[in-house]
């Protein structure tokens, strides 16, 4: 089944997909205190909820750049209907390969749970610290471990042990890099709980208005399989979080 196809139908119902509220992602708008005529960038956008809040709360432009073709035609659709088309620009493409006209140019730079573009978290606080004005802020969304997860969990999932380290680790990550630790919005079991079963739900829900989508079964198969794995070990054991920093 193609990857993005199967994030679709899974986020389906998902404003903002990745496991935190959006009461908590309003919160972390309202601390950034943007300038204005700033100019924002976030990568794997999504829907691009996290740029239209921000453009809603401040007078800043938007650039969003996400790979999927269907969340990046989300996102656009979004975008128009909350009467931002002329501020926010959507870039249908591979973060990876995006480069800005100028460097040092965005007064924000933001990958909210799509490190595995610049593999991992503190490539994604390089790349991210590049496009970033001096005094700038860099906003990341990343998974830790809290607790040392079982081994059965890693092979359900396909997760490795040492793809993410702990909640400390990532803050001291981006000080290592030079850039100073302002904030952090960590995901409640609630959060979690809610992202995930909308997921199951959203699969549960297209499988059976669509029967004779060939991929179904391989759908439901990985969904019960990443269902059962998170409800047995990942609740107790993955975490995720909101890190605000800024560039020197």
């Amino acid at each position: 089944m193609d990857m993005w196809k199967y994030f679709a139908v899974t986020h389906a119902d998902h404003t903002i997909m990745n496991p935190i509220s959006v009461t908590k992602t309003l919160e972390t708008v309202e601390l950034l205190r943007l300038e204005e005529n700033g100019h924002v960038l976030d990568i794997a956008c999504g829907k691009a909820e996290f740029l239209c809040l921000a453009a809603e709360r401040y007078k800043v432009k938007g650039t969003g750049v996400d790979a999927s073709p269907f969340t990046s035609a989300k996102a656009k659709e979004n975008v128009k209907a909350r009467g931002l088309a002329g501020r926010i620009e959507i870039l249908h493409m591979d973060g990876a390969k995006y480069e800005p006209n100028e460097a040092e140019c965005y007064s924000m730079a933001s990958c909210i749970g799509g490190s595995w573009v610049y593999g991992g978290h503190k490539g994604t606080l390089e790349a991210l610290s590049r496009m970033t004005q001096p005094g700038g802020l860099v906003l990341v969304g990343e998974p830790f471990w809290k607790m040392e997860p079982d081994g059965e969990y890693l092979e359900k999932t396909g997760y490795v042990l040492e793809q993410q380290g702990s909640h400390i680790g990532n803050v001291k990550t981006g000080e290592e890099l030079g850039l100073a630790f302002l904030y952090s919005a960590v995901s409640s079991k609630d959060d979690w709980d809610r992202y995930e079963g909308l997921q199951w739900q959203a699969a549960e829900r297209y499988a059976s208005s669509h029967p004779d989508d060939p991929d179904v079964e391989e759908l439901l198969k990985k969904v019960h399989c990443s269902r059962d794995a998170y409800l047995r070990w990942g609740r107790e054991c993955l975490g995720w979080a909101l890190y605000l920093f800024r560039k020197p």
